[in-house]
């Protein structure tokens, strides 16, 4: 008579499983997360559809004739297209700067019919006609605007980003006799900002290339 024997598992006893450390728990998370990714698991925008698509090429475009630094132009573009994407994009004149592109650093400053403008809250389809001057556009030549040349004799600047927009306001802030004072220099040049800190040499620039100063 055969005697069966009691069941047994396994040879050797089953240990459970040791709990990972954090650094390999953090490490395997990381990598799941960036296979995710990579299997486009990731949550983004929607695609656009081909009709959505299509659409979006074909925004509304304008054709705008103005003369810019004493050129006459005639270009096609988007209608949300600004001044200042106009110059930069469309024409090559990169001397306008897109520092805030929201009208609060005056970067971009240009003058359109003899008057200051920030160019990046200026659509170019509105500007029919219109005379434009940047800061290119102010030397004669191989000869410097005074003020341009100001800004050198009195070290105005120091990175620079912002000294193309001082210059067209400070020619603008000339123009329309705002130079009587420093203080009344200081407040009509104000809506441009200079992150290096130049003000007081700038505010002697625009005295010197005003005839105020020496």
């Amino acid at each position: 008579m055969s005697t069966e024997r009691p069941f047994q598992a396994a040879t050797s006893p089953v240990e459970s499983p040791t709990p990972p450390s954090r650094r390999t728990f953090i490490a395997t998370t990381t990598a799941v997360g960036g296979a995710a990714a990579v299997g486009g698991l990731a949550v983004g925008p929607p695609a656009l559809g081909a009709e959505e698509a299509v659409a979006a090429e074909a925004s509304p475009g304008s054709k705008v004739s103005l003369t810019v630094n004493g050129v006459r132009c005639t270009v096609t573009v988007d209608n949300r297209t600004s001044l200042l994407d106009l110059l930069r994009e469309h024409l090559g004149l990169t001397g306008s700067k897109k520092g805030c592109n929201a009208g609060a650093c005056g970067a971009c400053t240009v003058l359109v019919d003899g008057r200051r403008v920030n160019s990046c809250l200026t659509l170019a389809v509105r500007l029919e006609d219109s005379e434009v001057t940047t800061v290119e556009g102010l030397a004669d030549g191989d000869r410097l605007h005074p003020l341009q040349q100001a800004f050198i004799d009195q070290d105005a600047f120091q990175c620079g980003f912002c000294t193309p927009g001082q210059i067209v306001s400070g020619v603008g802030c000339i123009q329309e006799g705002r130079t009587n004072s420093p203080e009344e220099i200081r407040e009509w040049m104000s809506g441009n900002l200079c992150r290096c800190g130049c003000y007081v040499k700038i505010e002697r620039a625009v005295e010197q290339a005003a005839g105020r100063k020496g």
